[in-house]
């Protein structure tokens, strides 16, 4: 996977004004920022802003400069956005589903504690977030409460769920790592700490496997159950600074780490189940990334500065254009999108087992997706956005297809 860069969202402040926050709506149409000045920025998918609004401080004596946002999350129906503030609370503002809505608070949860960071698992009716005691918490939004997971004694300075969201990760500032499950799928993998991390793992996502990394220049990917697996070190590297955030890709195949001018990117390979190192991005006097963010079709990547700059990435494997009408571009080795140039409509092709895709189709009359992967089958309705995958072993590519029933 290789990032192409776009083009300015945010322009950098003469000082500090670092990026607290991003996040991705779960529908692909809007990018929430905000900086040190509290106020959510949304824009459109294609990087334009459109709206705007301003937080609020859990006490409306203490004044505006009282608090940071430290996290931000969509819903999974992408009409609402969750808002954990140092001032020990998270505000949930329902956003509504056009530009230009009214903002309303729906929910308000009250901590003993600053929160530090925030993940709304998908298809979840709760949100989780971090503190700075210790505690990792969930909120559950119908029912108005809050109520602790686990606790322990060192601040939460990272949060992250697997692509399930049943899988959860949080990092300490001891260098902990630990596990929670609220449905393990069958896998029997334990809970609790999992691994003591050789810093504070800032940098932690939960992807093909599990990656940290922190102050001390070195990236680690992790096993299941706590095992080293690949150790990237980069402590001898003079031009390295620390690294402060990771993301992983929606497919899980892909991650990014930031550091001071630098986007450091890993693939998967299946073949080999380890990482491979891909081309860094290096952008001079980008200064430090303090937020990334990507897009859940995997399509686009934004990150944010020290200083207050947003920047836009393209994320591509490779891209072909099939019959001079369908644009197709392999996010990941698992997910693909497939776009109608005329009308511009868009279908996101996935296997679910995180099988490779290989070759993808538009037959009867480009109207339905075929695609193979090495043990299944992908069909898609690009009418009705409808995707289907089925068990498809050794046929070699030879089936034919009928497609004139269109029930």
């Amino acid at each position: 996977m290789q990032l192409r860069y776009i083009k300015n969202l945010l322009p950098p402040q003469d000082g500090a004004c670092k990026v607290t926050a991003m996040a991705w709506s779960a529908n692909n149409q809007k990018l929430a920022v905000v900086t040190m000045d509290r106020v959510v920025l949304l824009f459109d998918e294609l990087g334009e802003k459109r709206d705007k609004f301003a937080t609020k401080p859990a006490n409306s004596q203490a004044g505006k400069k009282s608090y940071i946002v430290k996290g931000l999350a969509f819903s999974p129906d992408s009409t609402k956005i969750a808002v954990g503030q140092s001032d020990n609370i998270v505000f949930v503002y329902k956003i509504g589903e056009e530009w230009g809505e009214k903002k309303v608070i729906c929910n308000k949860f009250v901590q003993q504690s600053a929160v530090t960071c925030m993940v709304w698992p998908p298809d979840q009716p709760f949100l989780v977030y971090g503190l700075a005691d210790g505690k990792v918490r969930t909120a559950n939004l119908k029912t108005n409460k809050s109520q602790t997971l686990y606790g322990t004694n060192n601040y939460v300075v990272s949060i992250t769920c697997n692509s399930s969201g049943l899988g959860l990760l949080s990092g300490h500032s001891d260098g902990a790592i630990v596990r929670y499950f609220f449905d393990d799928e069958g896998t029997g993998l334990s809970q609790g700490q999992l691994v003591k991390h050789s810093c504070a793992p800032y940098s932690l996502c939960w992807g093909s496997s599990i990656v940290a990394a922190g102050c001390d220049k070195r990236i680690v990917a992790y096993g299941k159950e706590g095992k080293v697996l690949q150790n990237f070190d980069y402590s001898r590297d003079d031009d390295e600074k620390e690294f402060t955030v990771a993301v992983c890709s929606p497919s899980g195949q892909s991650v990014v780490v930031g550091s001071f001018d630098r986007l450091r990117v890993f693939n998967w390979s299946p073949r080999k189940s380890a990482w491979d190192e891909s081309k860094m991005k290096e952008i001079p006097n980008l200064y430090t990334i303090t937020a990334l963010a990507w897009k859940k079709d995997g399509s686009r990547l934004s990150a944010g500065t020290l200083c207050g700059g947003v920047e836009l990435f393209d994320c591509c494997l490779r891209r072909s254009i099939y019959k001079n009408k369908f644009e197709i571009t392999y996010v990941g080795l698992s997910q693909v999108i497939v776009k109608n140039l005329s009308s511009g409509t868009r279908v996101v092709l996935k296997s679910h087992y995180g099988y490779e895709i290989d070759k993808v189709s538009v037959m009867g009359k480009d109207t339905y997706l075929v695609a193979y992967t090495s043990d299944t089958l992908l069909l898609g309705d690009l009418r009705s956005n409808k995707l289907s995958e089925v068990p498809w072993q050794g046929s070699g590519g030879n089936e034919k297809f009928f497609f004139e029933n269109d029930n």
